[in-house]
C-alpha cells in the first residue's frame, strides 16, 4: 500500500549552518593501527540477521511497505560464457536523483507502518489508542546498511573518509550518513566515462534479472536506478541492538540456503596476482561486509573487460570470502572489522546523551586520522530527523 508522506521542510541555505558548532574533544576515537581492534582474536558475538519487513520504491521514489520491487535471478545457461555488453542503453539511463535529501526517511516510513513489531509483550495486551502513543523502539540503533559497511571497513580503509549524523530521540540513535566535502568534490568532477563505468553496474543486474521466477530478462527497456527492493532485519553486535535496512537485488529460488537472496556485482577481469591482490585487498572487504550484515549467501559476480562486455560469471559464498583475505600478506580481518564497529557504537552511546530530536552530533573521519565529534546548534543542515516522524513517530 502506498503512503503519503508530507516533505520535510528544510532549507538548503547555508547561512543555517553559521551557529557555532560545540567541539567535543573528549570524544575523539583512534582508528590506527589496526591491531587496536584484533583483540583476543575471536568474533564478537553478532547476531544473525533477522528479517522482519521489507520496503520498496518505485521509478519516482514513491514508498511502498511490500515486496513489489522485488527482482528473480535468471541464470544463464552457462556462466562461464556470457557475453553481457554493459555500455548498451546508456543514453537511455533513468538515473536517480543524487541531490534529493532522502536522508533515512524511508526506514522511518517503514517504522511507522510497522510499529507492532516494536512492542514488548507487555505493550501488546495494550488498547489500540494506548498502542499509538508508544514511541519506544526498544531499539539502540536505527540506519541503513551502507553506513554500517564503511564503519565495518574503516580500520583498513586509507582512502575515503566519511560524515555520520546521530541523533538520539525516544531512547533509539538515528544514524545518518552525509558526503564528505571531498565525496561532493569527486562526484561534481567525475567524467563521462566514469559516469558510464558506474552505469555498468545497473546493466549488469538487467541482463540477470525478470519481475517473475523463471521469466526473461528485458534487456531493451531503459535502465533506472530509481526502483528499489530493501530487506529491513534486526540484529545485535555485542550490547548494540541494531534495525537496519539494505537494498537486496534480486532472489534466487532455486538456491539451498535459507535466506534466498543474492547481490550482483561487477569487476575487471582479474589477468595478474597484483590484479587480484588489490581486488582482494579494496573491493572484497566491502563486498563482504554488505552482504554479511544481512545475511545474503551469495555473491553473483560478472567479469568484464576494458569494453564493458562480461565475459563470465563466478558464484561467491560470502562466507568464504574472509578466506581470500586471510590468505593475503596484510589482509583485512573481519574480526578487526566487528570489533572496531562495537567499539565504535560503544562511543556514540557514551557521546550522544541529549535526548532530543533536534541535536545532532555529528562524527567525521579522514583517514588515517581520529575520529571526531561536533555538537550542531538547531537549524544544521545535517538535521535529519522530519518533523512528521518526531511529531508522529
Amino acid at each position: 500500500m502506498k503512503r503519503s508522506y508530507p516533505e520535510d521542510q528544510k532549507s538548503s541555505d547555508d547561512s543555517k549552518n553559521k551557529f557555532a558548532r560545540l567541539e567535543r574533544p573528549e570524544s575523539k576515537l583512534q582508528t590506527r593501527p589496526s591491531s587496536l581492534f584484533k583483540g583476543s582474536g575471536v568474533f564478537p558475538y553478532f547476531r544473525k540477521p533477522t528479517e522482519i519487513g521489507c520496503l520498496s520504491l518505485d521509478i519516482k521514489r514513491n514508498f511502498y511497505n511490500d515486496r513489489s520491487q522485488l527482482k528473480h535471478y535468471i541464470s544463464p545457461k552457462d556462466i562461464f560464457n556470457v557475453k553481457f555488453d554493459l555500455t548498451k542503453g546508456y543514453h537511455n539511463f533513468i538515473e536517480k536523483d543524487e541531490n534529493s535529501e532522502e536522508y533515512i526517511n524511508d526506514i522511518l516510513k517503514w517504522i511507522s507502518c510497522n510499529r507492532e513489531k516494536f512492542l514488548l509483550e507487555d505493550e501488546k495486551r495494550k488498547s489500540d489508542e494506548e498502542i499509538r502513543e508508544i514511541r519506544n523502539l526498544h531499539t539502540d540503533f536505527v540506519c541503513w546498511r551502507g553506513l554500517l559497511t564503511k564503519l565495518l571497513c574503516t580500520p583498513f580503509e586509507n582512502r575515503d573518509g566519511w560524515r555520520i549524523a546521530v541523533t538520539l530521540f525516544k531512547g533509539t540513535l538515528y544514524m545518518c550518513e552525509f558526503d564528505t566535502e571531498s565525496r561532493k568534490r569527486q562526484k561534481q568532477e567525475m567524467s563521462e566515462r566514469q559516469k558510464e563505468m558506474t552505469y555498468w553496474g545497473w546493466k549488469f543486474e538487467q541482463y540477470v534479472t525478470a519481475d517473475k521466477p523463471g521469466g526473461v530478462p528485458s534487456t531493451g527497456e531503459a535502465v533506472n536506478n530509481c526502483e528499489a527492493f530493501c530487506t529491513v532485519v534486526r540484529s545485535r553486535l555485542e550490547k548494540h541492538s541494531l534495525l537496519f535496512s539494505g537494498e537486496v537485488d534480486a532472489i534466487d529460488e532455486q538456491a539451498k540456503e535459507s535466506c534466498k537472496y543474492v547481490e550482483f556485482k561487477t569487476t575487471r577481469q582479474l589477468d595478474n596476482y597484483r590484479q587480484e591482490r588489490n581486488f582482494i585487498k579494496f573491493k572484497l572487504i566491502k563486498w563482504w561486509a554488505q552482504s554479511f550484515l544481512v545475511g545474503i549467501p551469495t555473491i553473483i559476480c560478472g567479469y568484464r573487460d576494458d569494453d564493458g562486455v562480461v565475459h563470465s560469471l563466478e558464484k561467491m559464498k560470502t562466507l568464504k570470502i574472509p578466506q581470500r583475505a586471510k590468505e593475503e600478506r596484510d589482509g583485512w580481518d573481519p574480526v578487526v572489522c566487528f570489533n572496531f564497529l562495537d567499539k565504535f557504537l560503544s562511543h556514540v552511546k557514551r557521546t550522544c546523551t541529549k535526548d532530543d530530536a533536534q541535536t545532532v552530533y555529528l562524527f567525521e573521519w579522514t583517514p588515517p586520522g581520529e575520529i571526531t565529534c561536533t555538537v550542531q546548534n538547531p537549524g544544521s543542515r545535517f538535521q535529519f530527523l522530519p518533523q512528521w516522524y518526531t511529531e508522529n513517530g
